[in-house]
């Protein structure tokens, strides 16, 4: 907006005297310039209301209002006067009181970077003070994933046909783990092996699953006595909806018995998204298969098997 301001001011210079030029000045900023917030009002609760109108889930959004908070609480400012130093000042400190990981003070950053956005594109700031931060580089590890051998022996060790069921449903589609715990039996067309889960943001999208996997959701299904409408339920008697706590602790389990190590829900998405990759399935195809709004996200899943990048040299480039 000061651009916009200074360039007005330039064209009416030869036009009006330095007087007029003056007032001419203070009436643009006071008319043009950033609005101030009203008494009383909460910026930062605007800011999440307009986060959950975009479709931010709960989680999401009170992850936001933590991080955010504390940041006001440590900088004991006004959010409109916060400029970039201090921003920079709080990362580092951040940082070094808590030992955080570098990708624990990008999303910080990141998180600040769409609050200060907000306020920008609102008018209670002429300019955001994270445009001045830069993105916190981190170092890029190779995450483990499941290999074949590993998935056959996670299957030897489940006691149950629900754990069976859930081992490949999670194998063969790469569903989130939230995604499969709100799962409903209607959800599930076993003839066309698919099933319609509601992903980020409420977006819905269909994935797709094994013939195996079909087999055993079908025979646990068929074991079910109760008249629950969730695709898996505790197994006791309850027949409670199963949550995402009970899956990711039956999971670590299971790894124990297998002797496998770090097995949780979120690994076997990683294990799908690589091995799809692996095998030829064009990355846009398996950015839809897993959801992603961002190509970028689905790169950081998929872990390129380095046979594969030395078999491509000698094809392509020998």
């Amino acid at each position: 907006m000061e651009t916009v301001i200074n360039a007005v001011l330039s064209e009416m210079q030869g036009l009006l005297d330095p007087h007029q030029l003056k007032h001419l000045a203070i009436t643009l900023r006071q008319t043009l310039g950033p609005k101030q917030a009203e008494p009383g009002q909460d910026l930062l609760a605007l800011f999440l209301t307009a986060k959950e109108v975009e479709g931010c889930s709960p989680k999401t959004i009170a992850y936001y209002e933590t991080t955010l908070r504390h940041m006001n609480t440590a900088l004991a400012k006004s959010y409109t006067q916060v400029e970039s130093d201090d921003l920079r000042r709080y990362l580092n400190d951040y940082e070094m009181t808590r030992g955080s990981s570098k990708v624990t003070i990008d999303n910080i950053r990141r998180i600040m970077s769409s609050f200060f956005s907000w306020l920008e594109d609102e008018d209670y700031i002429v300019k955001s003070p994270v445009r001045r931060i830069r993105r916190v580089k981190t170092a890029q590890v190779t995450k483990e994933v499941l290999s074949d051998e590993e998935l056959e022996v996670l299957r030897d060790a489940c006691e149950s046909k629900r754990d069976l069921a859930i081992v490949d449903l999670l194998a063969s589609t790469g569903m989130r783990i939230g995604e499969l715990v709100r799962l409903d039996r209607k959800d599930v067309n076993l003839h066309e092996r698919e099933c319609l889960v509601m992903g980020k943001g409420n977006k819905q999208r269909p994935v797709y699953f094994d013939a195996r996997a079909k087999l055993h959701l079908t025979e646990y299904l068929a074991s079910r006595v109760d008249k629950s409408p969730a695709l898996f339920v505790a197994l006791d008697s309850s027949a409670r909806r199963i949550t995402v706590g009970s899956i990711e602790l039956r999971l670590r389990d299971l790894g124990r018995s297998a002797g496998i190590n770090r097995v949780h829900p979120h690994k076997f998405r990683r294990t799908l998204a690589t091995h799809a990759i692996d095998k030829g399935m064009p990355i846009e195809q398996v950015q839809k298969l897993l959801g992603h709004a961002k190509i970028d996200t689905t790169m950081h899943y998929a872990m390129v098997n380095q046979n594969n990048v030395k078999a491509s040299h000698r094809k392509y480039l020998e």
